[in-house]
């Protein structure tokens, strides 16, 4: 059950007061999707989780303000609030474990660098604003593409682990 929208407004504000673009349902996310085939997005997979308002959200603050190339689009949804949006958002991640809060960034609408919540928990803002402007060097205005799926930084946030990345991620 979604929390009273008073609460989450002001989560859902740090984000769309510095111009990204929330997309509230899963027409709006398929448009977005849509119109980045040509060039690069952002997706953010907000959250009301502390990581998210002490980490996610300024990290991406902070990667907007960076002097380099950025994705031609940002945009968000808000995991267990906007249900439908979520879940369509989710489809265009196959294969990468749902995870909240959650950055993506696509370039000709592929995924080429996910930072799932195992990468934003217990990490600095700045070092997560670090990942991402260091991704949008390479996948923003390039022709660069992963050769093995989307990227991931090196962040070994719990230790050594034995589990599968997909369990690592919901831990």
């Amino acid at each position: 059950m979604p929390y009273p929208e008073e609460l989450v407004r002001p989560m859902r504000e740090e984000l769309t007061r510095l111009g990204v673009e929330e997309l509230r349902d899963a027409a709006a996310v398929d448009a977005a999707f849509e119109a980045a085939k040509e060039g690069t997005l952002l997706l953010v997979i907000n959250s009301v989780c502390g990581c998210a308002a002490a980490n996610a959200r300024p990290a991406v603050a902070l990667a907007l303000q960076a002097p380099v190339n950025k994705p031609d689009r940002w945009v968000t949804v808000f995991a267990g609030q906007d249900l439908e949006a979520t879940a369509r958002a989710r489809e265009y991640l196959a294969g990468i474990p749902p995870s909240s809060p959650f950055i993506a960034l696509f370039k000709y609408g592929e995924p080429v660098f996910v930072l799932e919540r195992r990468h934003i928990e217990g990490r600095s803002a700045s070092a997560i604003a670090a990942d991402l402007v260091q991704a949008f060097e390479k996948y923003c205005g390039t022709d660069v593409m992963p050769e093995d799926g989307p990227e991931m930084p090196e962040v070994d946030t719990y230790g050594p682990s034995v589990l599968p990345p997909t369990f690592r991620s919901i831990l």
